[in-house]
């Protein structure tokens, strides 16, 4: 008797959610542009910065300096100056960011044996392209500068004495080429799985609220924990329909790895999803309207973002910001998700994640259940 009261209510939930065109929209749509959107714009990678050059000295020697920095993608040599004014005029409107001054004197100082210099100009209103775009651009003076080098031992003979005392081999594993899709696609998954779930699980019930069909729920024989039940296996089953697609399109598209284990990665996300769908469950017992809800659900996520490590590195934050990430969920579900797309390990290895994500999600729904009531409040 009560599987058919159950199996009913879940039936009924379908129901309403097919005939919600609103729900399906943000079921099955929101996740993959979602996942474009942020797969292309949410990227550490520092490409194309546009390099305005005031080269004074004009020479062969000087178009060697700049061939150096075209031939790497950082840099864009977009405007060729005539007076540091102007170098000074487009960093400040931002058309620029960064600029290249050579000195008049450069081929004459390198023909010399002379050590000549040039300065790098950087915009540090940006602190993420001034960084990475000074260690590019040092690395390729560096580069520059050994080449001549070995060009004037060449000259003199002296080749076999330019031999370095250590070289260093480097390999780099489980993302070869470094590309931050491989890093931020399973991170995009979780926080879109959250967010969808929690929402949705929230305004459900507030919805229910709002049109009075709450009423006819509570005169019915059905039990607190059948009605909990009833509501959250709907959006268990759309958020792992979620989770798959959103896979598919990050793994066809964007080509991130599946080197681990499928199966483990649904399980340990259904894990993740009952702590998600707790959270959507307590919202809905302090909301009154989907409005509330859907704010109050955008609101839990600003720490999730912050402090799960989905943009920024936990080591870098400060020690108190670091203790409280201990009580985001997210913070375990992106290890467990990078560590078996990216690394392909076992269960063996991240077991400390799922221990948290199961007193997590025993917490939330337990905290929902005794605040959720069969009654009008």
């Amino acid at each position: 008797m009560r599987n058919t009261r159950l199996f009913s209510l879940i039936r009924k939930e379908f129901i309403q959610i097919v005939r919600d065109p609103r729900t399906l929209y943000i079921t099955f749509a929101i996740p993959v542009i979602q996942l474009f959107l942020l797969g292309y714009t949410a990227t550490t990678d520092v490409r194309n910065v546009p390099l305005a050059v005031f080269d004074q000295n004009r020479s062969p020697a000087s178009r060697q300096l700049l061939d150096a920095y075209r031939a790497a993608d950082y840099f864009n040599l977009t405007f060729d100056l005539d007076s540091e004014d102007e170098l000074s005029t487009l960093i400040d409107s931002g058309e620029a960011r960064a600029g290249l001054i050579i000195p008049p004197d450069y081929s004459e100082k390198l023909l010399a044996g002379e050590k000549a210099s040039v300065v790098f100009v950087l915009d540090g209103s940006d602190p993420n392209v001034a960084a990475t775009s000074l260690a590019a651009a040092e690395l390729i003076g560096q580069n520059h500068s050994t080449s001549i080098l070995v060009e004037r031992l060449e000259q003199r003979g002296l080749t076999d004495a330019f031999e370095p005392a250590v070289e260093v081999h480097s390999h780099v594993w489980y993302n070869p080429d470094m590309e931050s899709a491989f890093f931020m696609v399973p991170a995009m998954i979780g926080m879109i799985l959250q967010l969808l779930t929690s929402m949705l699980t929230a305004t459900a019930i507030v919805r229910e609220r709002e049109r009075g069909t709450i009423e006819q729920l509570i005169v019915t024989p059905i039990r607190s924990w059948e009605l909990i039940l009833g509501k959250i296996i709907p959006y268990v089953a759309l958020a792992l329909f979620d989770m798959i697609e959103v896979l598919l399109v990050g793994t066809l598209w964007f080509g991130v790895p599946i080197r681990g284990s499928l199966g483990l990665l649904l399980a340990l996300s259904g894990l993740f999803l009952l702590g998600s769908l707790g959270i959507g469950l307590v919202i809905s017992t302090f909301a009154k309207t989907q409005q509330e809800a859907t704010m109050l659900t955008y609101f839990t996520m600003l720490p999730t973002v912050f402090l799960s490590g989905f943009m920024f590195p936990l080591a870098a934050m400060p020690a108190i910001l670091q203790g409280i990430s201990y009580f985001i969920p997210l913070r375990y579900y992106l290890i467990i998700i990078r560590s078996i797309l990216l690394k392909g390990v076992g269960a063996e290895l991240i077991t400390t994640e799922i221990i948290a994500l199961a007193i997590y999600a025993t917490v939330m729904m337990g905290i929902a259940a005794l605040r959720f009531r069969k009654r009008l409040d």
